[in-house]
């Protein structure tokens, strides 16, 4: 273990917030993201160090910070989905469906991405969002992804479960005959007896 994370472990067993904090000015980026761990562990993780931390030049730092601010209504996630780092996009998309919203731009914002990203995973990852949310408004951009590559396929399908709505039938019985086995068996574990 180097000297620095030593430090920062010590200091979270003592409770020393305060030296727990100064390391998330290390110049280690692993470092600064366990130090933020550190710091929500000792119930002292405000805000304003989310925010800096969305900031950070290091893409695991800012996907660390998504992580922890899932909880923090006061810290915006949606506008890390366009984020330069696909990572960063990913966490985002998946933080958001993990605290859910209601919120339209954002809702668009995922449908943006799910539509339009140029990596795959962050286009699973807004479609998987999008279900988590069960938003009517993503019900289209779900819809439209059932047309992507294997993996996103598969998360559109699963993506579907919380509609109930002819049009997302429709969709589920069609991917009964996807190329991809997983699909399929996705559609046939949310239709049930249905099949």
């Amino acid at each position: 273990m180097n000297d620095s994370r030593s430090k920062l472990v010590l200091a979270e067993a003592a409770g020393d917030l305060a030296e727990v904090r100064k390391h998330r000015k290390d110049v280690d980026p692993t470092i600064r993201a366990a130090a933020l761990g550190a710091q929500n562990r000792l119930d002292g993780l405000r805000t304003e160090d989310l925010v800096q931390a969305l900031a950070d030049p290091h893409p695991s730092v800012r996907c660390r910070a998504l992580e922890l601010a899932i909880a923090s209504r006061t810290v915006e996630i949606a506008p890390h989905l366009d984020d330069e780092d696909d990572v960063v996009v990913e966490t985002a998309a998946w933080a958001l469906g993990e605290r859910g919203t209601d919120e339209p731009e954002t809702i668009s914002q995922l449908c943006a991405v799910a539509r339009e990203h140029e990596v795959s995973i962050c286009r699973e990852a807004a479609v998987a969002a999008l279900g988590a949310i069960g938003a009517p408004e993503g019900l289209a951009t779900i819809l439209h992804a059932m047309k992507d590559r294997a993996p996103v396929r598969r998360r559109a399908v699963l993506a579907l479960a919380p509609f109930a709505d002819d049009d997302a039938t429709q969709a589920l019985r069609a991917a009964l005959t996807d190329r991809d086995r997983q699909v399929r068996q996705a559609a046939e574990d949310l239709l049930g007896s249905d099949v």
